[in-house]
């Protein structure tokens, strides 16, 4: 076998352990109950308009795309998990919002050049394994003169912390992939987008969780809904002490956080516009 065919074939078990990832669990719940206000504020501040074609990367069940949809643009919500999309259209079809759902990879996008005059990703875009890979679809996609929006988790916020406290208690990634929280740099994205973009405007800002009212109410629904959680703790099934030492690192880690009954996790708003030509 061809090393490129070696690649293709890694490629593509990796793919299908992210699909299976995001599978897991209920993240749709999540995004509706922990994080509904990311979608609006993405679609905001991208300047989002009746009738702009927008194209919603790594999608989930619609958090940006269906809330963009609302306001009258052209919305096509793109991911890699079939399950969120399903998640998605149902939810769509409560709010009465219109919009096509595809199935597709971030890191190659089903769609020709230049195909949308804005395209945004709303903690989603963050996950892929390859950044820079991810980085050139979304530019690839934008029209000249377009906008392409993000939001991320910082590495320094809440679930930057939170993945940093996981990651002992995970499996190791598989070779080349990045963390996900880099994608909260400033430094990071600017390097991704490179030249092909101007007038970035990145800013930190935090989002508001009044979800919880314990550190272990916290806990124990991300254990059972949040993917990369559920994905660890079912790592450990095997090990009953590394599942206590986890349970006890994420509650300390959310009691650190929690005051009268919320949080505040903060996350990285990336503008930016492609340059012409």
């Amino acid at each position: 076998m061809s090393e490129s065919s070696d690649a293709a074939q890694a490629d593509r078990a990796l793919k299908a352990k992210h699909r299976a990832l995001w599978a897991l669990g209920d993240y749709p719940l999540v995004a509706t109950d922990v994080v509904p206000d990311l979608g609006p504020v993405l679609v905001r501040e991208s300047g989002v308009r009746p009738g702009t074609r927008v194209l919603d990367v790594a999608a989930g069940s619609g958090n940006a795309a269906i809330p963009a949809a609302l306001v009258g643009a052209e919305v096509v919500a793109v991911d890699l998990t079939p399950e969120l999309l399903e998640a998605g259209r149902h939810l769509a079809e409560e709010r009465g919002a219109e919009l096509e759902w595809r199935e597709g990879d971030a890191e190659q996008l089903p769609f020709p050049a230049a195909d949308f005059d804005t395209v945004v990703s709303c903690v989603g875009v963050m996950f892929t394994p390859h950044h820079q890979q991810a980085a050139d679809e979304l530019v690839r996609v934008c029209r000249p003169g377009g906008t392409i929006g993000l939001i991320n988790w910082t590495p320094e916020g809440f679930v930057g912390q939170m993945f940093t406290a996981m990651r002992p208690y995970a499996p190791p990634p598989p070779p080349g992939a990045q963390p996900a929280p880099l994608w909260g740099d400033e430094s990071h994205v600017r390097a991704l987008l490179g030249d092909r973009v101007s007038g970035i405007d990145a800013r930190r800002r935090m989002l508001r969780v009044d979800r919880f009212s314990r550190p272990e109410e916290f806990r124990e629904f991300f254990k059972a809904c949040y993917g990369p959680t559920v994905a660890v703790y079912g790592s450990l099934a095997d090990d009953p002490d590394k599942v206590t030492a986890l349970d006890t690192v994420l509650t300390d880690l959310a009691a650190q956080h929690l005051a009268d009954g919320a949080m505040d996790w903060e996350y990285l708003l990336v503008t930016a516009d492609k340059n012409p030509g």
